[in-house]
């Protein structure tokens, strides 16, 4: 998992969680990362300010071995990345040139042990299961379209299913 920093045009910062199975993060090389962005609620809050403003921040955290390291650079969102093909699932990639790599203190990091991986993370051979939120009907008519024919299919599916 990554925490992520962005602004936007006005530099105002948001900052969002990212997660994917281990690995899901790659380092190119000594200046290249590139990572997945997986289907999410929409928003493109982070996603949407490197549009206007490429400045990034990453932070990542070990909570077992208690440690942390801050990544800074710019990136930019390509959906013909040569490495999308290498994530299943992935709506489009961010492809980061760093131009800071340090650690962080570590001291305030609570320890704590993965339990398990999230049943929504894509991976090859498996389709994650349908977020309950993107089934509501206030929600449906904001849905990307790649989401539109699975819910409505599942919706006829749980329809059909119910006496």
């Amino acid at each position: 998992m990554v925490f992520v920093a962005t602004a936007d045009a006005d530099n105002r910062p948001d900052c969002s969680y990212k997660g994917g199975l281990p690995g899901f993060v790659r380092v190119l090389d000594e200046k290249t990362l590139v990572f997945p962005d997986y289907d999410g609620n929409g928003m493109y809050r982070s996603w949407g300010n490197l549009v206007v403003n490429p400045h990034i921040g990453l932070l990542f955290i070990d909570f077992e071995n208690q440690t942390r390291l801050r990544v800074n650079g710019t990136a930019r969102i390509s959906d013909d990345d040569p490495v999308r093909s290498e994530y299943p699932g992935a709506v489009f990639i961010i492809r980061m040139t760093a131009e800071k790599i340090f650690p962080a203190c570590p001291r305030y990091i609570h320890k704590m042990h993965l339990v398990e991986h999230s049943a929504y993370v894509p991976q090859a051979n498996y389709t994650p299961p349908i977020p309950e939120w993107k089934k509501f009907d206030d929600f449906r008519d904001a849905l990307p379209e790649r989401d539109q024919a699975d819910i409505n299919n599942v919706s006829l599916e749980e329809k059909a299913a119910k006496p």
